[in-house]
């Protein structure tokens, strides 16, 4: 069963230097129908202005996994870490028992594009810990870059998820098999593609139950994000 999540029927707004989108519960939107989908429990797709930023804010329990699609995002935290993410590179951030960090727009000018996502972990009070890893063959295939082991040049995550990435040019198509007994999810962020059929264009995402294989047709060059979760 695949269950679709337009990108119009998201929440989110316009906040001064910040363009938001949630499609599930965040901050100050909240629907009891859409609270996370197995242990995925945000995805936001933020746009944030020249010189704008989230300043420096706690998390704890959480695996926050940033990915940028335009522009680059500054970050510092108070484990010491300080870098610039760009497209095609992965951040982990593992809250654990507690972090705190800040994310700018590195450009003064340009805007960022970026999908920020939290997963839930496997369990309460894990060390704090950051990965930051860059992929460089995400075209024409889905390409793992989270995983609970971290095999294959894939960052770490806490929890027994994996996380796809895909780049197709128009009419490339990419399959995925799920295993039995677990669920998934598909987020586009560039372009337009069909998905065992169903038509989804940039925004959109799909919750997906008990199908034995998965087809992801581009229409347009497209970028999409494939978890795959217990549920």
């Amino acid at each position: 069963m695949i269950t679709l999540r337009k990108s119009a029927d998201r929440g989110g707004g316009h906040h001064d230097w910040l363009d938001t989108k949630h499609s599930f519960s965040f901050a100050d939107y909240h629907d009891p129908r859409h609270m996370g989908f197995g242990t995925l429990r945000v995805i936001n797709e933020d746009r944030i202005a020249g010189g704008g930023g989230f300043p420096t804010h706690p998390h704890r329990d959480m695996e926050i996994l940033t990915w940028v699609l335009e522009g680059a995002l500054a970050h510092r935290d108070s484990e010491g870490h300080q870098a610039v993410i760009r497209p095609g590179e992965l951040q982990r951030m593992s809250a654990g028992t507690g972090m705190r960090h800040s994310e700018f727009n590195a450009s003064r000018t340009a805007s960022v594009h970026l999908l920020q996502i939290w997963i839930l972990p496997e369990r309460p009070g894990l060390p704090p810990g950051y990965e930051q890893t860059a992929f460089d063959d995400l075209d024409g295939k889905l390409r793992l870059v989270a995983a609970r082991d971290g095999g294959d040049g894939a960052v770490t995550i806490h929890q027994d998820a994996e996380l796809w990435v895909a780049r197709l040019a128009a009419h490339q198509q990419a399959a995925f098999t799920p295993k039995p007994g677990r669920v998934q999810w598909v987020q586009v962020a560039h372009g337009a593609v069909h998905l065992n059929g169903q038509h989804l264009t940039a925004g959109d995402g799909a919750a997906i139950n008990d199908e034995t294989a998965l087809t992801l047709r581009a229409e347009t060059p497209a970028e999409l994000l494939l978890f795959d979760m217990a549920p």
